[in-house]
Formats: structure tokens, C-alpha cells, sequence
């Protein structure tokens, strides 16, 4: 039997403005305001809840990837989703899904 391991590291460099501890509008992000919204919703959450097809491109099961995989996130894109998008934050948490 062959097996493989996976490992994802995930980072983001820290985006906020230190003079306004907020993230400015990041136009090369739109439609989204900056690009941890932007990958979150492109990237990390479609891993949290992927859809598995049939021929008919029905989906048969939804699959939380985080739950099959070695990974770890930088604290800089996982403290801002903790906040800015929390069901993401909780599914990556969570490998009973």
C-alpha cells in the first residue's frame, strides 16, 4: 500500500497599517477589500467544506481537507480570521466535520 503525506503551510505577512491597526483597502485584492478576505474565501474556506461529485456533478459528500492533511497557519492570517471570518477559523479548528 503506498501512502502520502501532505503538509500545507499556510502565511500571510502581516497586512494591517500600524499607524490605524487596520487593514487599508488592497485594490489588487477587488472584489474583495484586501487579500486576506480574498484568499480566505478562494482558498481556505472552499478546503474547509470541498465538495465531493458524482459523474453527474452531484455532490456527493463535503469534505473539511483540513481533517486529512499535516498543516499549520502563520498567527498573523489566523488571529484575523479568528476575528474577520470565524466559521473559517472554527472549521479549520474542527476535524470532526
Amino acid at each position: 500500500m503506498k501512502y502520502v503525506c501532505i503538509h500545507g503551510h499556510f502565511y500571510q505577512p502581516p497586512r494591517e497599517n500600524p499607524y490605524l491597526e487596520a487593514i487599508e483597502l488592497q485594490d489588487s485584492a477587488y472584489p474583495y477589500h484586501d487579500w486576506n478576505e480574498r484568499i480566505t474565501a478562494d482558498c481556505y474556506a472552499p478546503n474547509a467544506a470541498s465538495r465531493i461529485l458524482d459523474a453527474e456533478n452531484r455532490i456527493v459528500k463535503i469534505l473539511n481537507n483540513y481533517a486529512h492533511i499535516s498543516f499549520n497557519f502563520g498567527p498573523t492570517v489566523l488571529s484575523w480570521m479568528k476575528e474577520q471570518s470565524p466559521r473559517v477559523y472554527e472549521a479549520i479548528l474542527d476535524d470532526r466535520i
